[in-house]
């Protein structure tokens, strides 16, 4: 049974998280998806990879998300980068560490490479959905399902299979948060990992990501017939051989 930890990053908001801790070690750091959480199969074999390569993890739910406090409908893009900011800066310390980040935390962790240039060694994307707010939600809505959200400030989407209440104030948080017109110089190992068959996200945003990276040493792994979520036992055991092959080249 894993132990899950709250940590208290202020007055009324608590963030749950998994961890494991080797001295000095690498750390491993999870970024979920929109609406997900830390109990899935892909956080916790991440954490089994880490255990059994003696390596520091950190998985961490976003305010509204899993058992962490708040409401879904009063986050953003913004306040979940803050937090996730706060939970490395409090539990890895000093520590460097790889961001492996699942759809929308592949955006998230775009985003921590202003905070931890210096300690972020690697990134790997798992079906990574930068933008995803503007571009494959808002620009989709008809001109109902806009006036609908602006006027309500929510909007319940049915999408991919599941229902997301969209708030305006998530989707012009979004915008404040554009990363794919960015440049980041860090000479680390990424590699984008995207399912061919993800009716979520397209390709094309892991590819996107990787031209924001000017030094890297980039890799970009389509899995045929994947899924977006990647969670099944190939794609299981494609992420834990991508990072392995990332870890490879610090240690």
């Amino acid at each position: 049974m894993n132990k899950f930890k709250y940590l208290k990053i202020s007055n009324n908001k608590k963030i749950r998280y998994l961890s494991s801790y080797y001295r000095k070690s690498l750390y491993i750091v999870f970024l979920h998806g929109l609406m997900s959480d830390i109990e899935g199969k892909k956080p916790i074999a991440l954490l089994r990879y880490t255990e059994k390569n003696k390596l520091g993890f950190l998985a961490l739910e976003y305010s509204g998300h899993g058992k962490s406090s708040g409401k879904f409908i009063n986050g953003n893009i913004s306040k979940w980068s803050k937090e996730v900011q706060i939970t490395i800066k409090r539990i890895i310390k000093k520590n460097d560490f790889i961001l492996v980040g699942s759809s929308m935390g592949a955006w998230l962790s775009l985003n921590q490479f202003k905070y931890f240039n210096k300690q972020i060694k690697g990134f790997l994307g798992i079906g990574s959905a930068p933008e995803f707010l503007e571009n494959l939600m808002w620009k989709k809505f008809s001109k109902k399902m806009k006036n609908e959200t602006i006027k309500n400030g929510i909007y319940n989407l049915k999408h991919g299979g599941y229902e997301y209440p969209v708030t305006y104030q998530l989707i012009k948080d979004g915008r404040k948060n554009k990363i794919l017109n960015k440049k980041i110089n860090s000479k680390i190992n990424i590699t984008m990992i995207h399912g061919s068959k993800d009716k979520v996200v397209p390709v094309n945003y892991s590819r996107r990501i990787l031209k924001i990276f000017t030094k890297a040493k980039k890799r970009l792994i389509i899995i045929k017939n994947g899924d977006h979520s990647l969670s099944n036992k190939n794609g299981i055991k494609k992420i834990n051989i991508e990072l392995n092959n990332i870890v490879s080249n610090i240690i």
